[in-house]
C-alpha cells in the first residue's frame, strides 16, 4: 500500500478502576500518508501485549487518521470500530472512505481507527494453512464428526498460539477496548465520540463500560449481544433471522418485477435448491464445483447485509443455480494464513455443550420449530468452531454494566442476519438511557441501509441530539 508506519513509544499504567483513565505518557504521534486510491494518516503505537503487565513486552497497533476537513468546524475524534471481529479499520475508514468525503461528518470530526490487535497490520493471528484448510465447514452429523471438530479446533488454537507468539492469549475485546483508550490518550483528547456497527459495537458496549466518561457520543449500529450464554439461544437467534430475512425476500420478490424469480414461489426454489445441495446433486453453472448446503445458506446470509445491493443479485444467482447442470470439478485449495476471527471471538465468548447429543439436539430443534426453510445460519461457527478450542476465554459472555454516559444512540434494523433485533432489544436494555432507532426493513449496518437512520446517526453525533424513543424509519428497498 505504499505506507510507513512510525513506532510511538507508550508507557501506561493501569488503573485499579475500570472506569478511571488509562495514564498515558508520550510523546506526539507522527503521521505518514498511507493509501493508495485513498490517502490517508498512518502510525503504530506501542501498547502492551497483556494490560495486566503494562511494563512487559509490547507490540505495534497500527491506527489510521483522516483529519476535520473543515478545522474552524472541528468538534474532535470519531472512532470508528470496525465489524467482524477480524476486519481492518484502517482499510476502512481511512483509506476506504466508509465514511465518504461528502459526509458532514467529515467537516467536524477527525476520522479515526485501527486495526484491532491481532488483525492485519496489528501483529495479525497467524496459522499454518494445513490446519485452516481442514474440512470445518460441514455440521457434524455424528459424535466422530463432532470429536473431529473440537479436535481441529484444539489443533488449529495451539497452530495459531505457535505461529504468532504472545499476542493469541491476549486478544480479546477489553484488551482492544484499552488500546483505543491507549489511542485517545496519545492524540490527546479529554474524550471521544464513538460509531462502531456489528462486531465494532462490542467495542463500543465495553468502552462505554470500562471508559464512561471518556465518551462523547456513542452510535451503536447493529449490536452484538454479549450477554447471550446460552448455545442454543445463540443458534436460534441466528437461525430465526435468517429464516425471516429469507422471508421478507420473498416478499419483495413477489412485487418486484425486477427480481429474477419474480411469479415464482421463492421459498419453494430455495427448499429445492437446499435438498439439492444436502444430497450432492447441486453444482455451481459457473464452474461445475458442487455446492454444499453451509457454503448454499452462508451465500444466502451474505446477500441479506445490504438489500439496495445485493438483493437482485441473490434472484439471479438463486435462478441459475435452479437450472443449473454441469460437470463436477475439484474446488482449489484455499492459501490463506492470516485467521483472526475466531481467536478473537472465542477469547470473547464460552459455550457449554456437554457433547454431541446436545449440540445435535439444539440443532434440530432449531430446524423443526424456528427455520424449517433456512436450517441454520452460518453463524453456527460461532459456536461450533469454539468447542475444543484452546485459547484462554480472558472476557466471557456478561451483561452490561454502563453508568456515567451520556445518551448513547443505538440502530437496529427489524430483519438483520448477522444482529439479530432480539440482540439490539437486549443491549437497548442494558444500557439505561440509549435510545433505540428502528429501521423496518432487512439488512446489517443501518448507516448504509437507511438514509432516515444515516441522518438520525450524523445529526445526533454533531449536535448530542437523539431522537424520540421509539423512532422508526421505514424500508428501502430497490425497485
Amino acid at each position: 500500500m505504499g505506507k510507513r508506519f512510525l513506532s510511538l513509544a507508550i508507557a501506561v499504567a493501569v488503573s485499579s478502576s475500570l472506569c478511571a483513565p488509562v495514564a498515558v505518557a508520550a510523546a506526539p504521534i507522527t503521521w505518514t500518508e498511507c493509501g493508495t486510491e485513498f490517502k490517508g494518516e498512518c502510525a503504530e503505537l506501542a501498547v502492551p501485549i497483556d494490560w495486566a503487565k503494562p511494563g512487559g513486552e509490547k507490540f505495534g497497533l497500527a491506527i489510521g487518521r483522516l483529519p476535520a476537513l473543515n478545522p474552524s468546524k472541528r468538534i474532535g475524534v470519531l472512532f470508528a470500530g470496525p465489524g467482524g471481529p477480524g476486519l481492518s479499520g484502517i482499510d476502512r475508514y481511512v483509506i476506504g472512505r466508509r465514511i465518504p468525503d461528502d459526509s458532514p461528518l467529515r467537516q467536524y470530526f477527525d476520522i479515526v481507527s485501527f486495526d484491532p490487535r491481532g488483525v492485519s497490520r496489528s501483529h495479525e493471528i497467524r496459522c499454518s494453512a494445513e490446519l485452516l484448510n481442514e474440512p470445518r465447514w460441514e455440521v457434524p452429523k455424528n459424535e466422530a464428526q463432532f470429536q473431529r471438530l473440537k479436535d481441529i479446533n484444539a489443533a488449529l488454537a495451539a497452530d495459531c498460539r505457535k505461529h504468532t507468539g504472545p499476542l493469541f492469549d491476549h486478544v480479546d475485546t477489553v484488551s482492544a477496548v484499552r488500546d483505543i483508550d491507549a489511542v485517545r490518550a496519545a492524540l490527546g483528547e479529554e474524550r471521544i465520540s464513538f460509531y462502531g456497527s456489528s462486531y465494532g459495537t462490542m467495542l463500543g458496549q465495553q468502552y462505554a463500560e470500562l471508559f464512561p466518561r471518556r465518551l462523547r457520543a456513542s452510535v451503536l449500529d447493529s449490536n452484538v449481544d454479549h450477554s447471550i450464554s446460552s448455545a442454543y439461544e445463540y443458534l436460534r437467534t441466528t437461525a430465526e433471522e435468517l429464516e425471516r430475512s429469507l422471508g421478507e425476500f420473498a416478499g419483495w420478490c413477489a412485487r418486484t418485477a425486477a427480481c429474477a424469480l419474480h411469479g415464482r414461489d421463492v421459498v419453494a426454489v430455495w427448499d429445492g435448491l437446499h435438498a439439492r445441495a444436502v444430497a450432492g446433486k447441486l453444482l455451481d453453472p459457473d464452474n461445475g464445483q458442487q455446492v454444499r448446503p453451509e457454503p448454499l445458506r452462508g451465500n444466502l446470509d451474505a446477500w441479506m447485509y445490504t438489500p439496495s445491493r445485493d438483493w437482485s443479485k441473490l434472484a439471479t444467482y438463486l435462478a441459475k443455480l435452479d437450472g443449473a447442470a454441469g460437470t463436477r470439478v475439484a474446488a482449489p485449495a484455499a492459501e490463506t494464513r492470516q485467521y483472526s476471527h475466531h481467536a478473537i471471538w472465542c477469547s470473547d465468548f464460552r459455550w457449554d455443550v456437554s457433547g454431541f447429543a446436545e449440540f445435535d439436539a439444539h440443532l434440530k430443534r432449531v430446524e423443526r420449530e424456528v427455520a424449517p426453510h433456512a436450517k441454520l445460519s452460518p453463524f453456527w461457527t460461532d459456536v461450533g468452531w469454539c468447542l475444543g478450542w484452546t485459547g484462554p476465554v480472558n472476557n466471557p459472555q456478561h451483561k452490561l454494566k454502563v453508568k456515567d454516559v451520556p445518551a448513547i444512540l443505538m440502530t437496529t434494523s427489524r430483519f438483520d442476519v448477522a444482529a439479530p433485533l432480539s440482540w439490539n432489544q437486549a443491549v437497548h436494555r442494558q444500557i439505561p438511557g440509549s435510545v433505540l432507532v428502528q429501521y423496518d426493513g432487512a439488512g446489517h449496518g443501518q448507516r448504509v441501509n437507511s438514509k432516515c437512520a444515516l441522518k438520525h446517526i450524523t445529526d445526533y453525533l454533531i449536535t448530542l441530539a437523539t431522537p424520540p424513543p421509539n423512532t422508526h424509519c421505514p424500508a428501502e428497498y430497490p425497485e
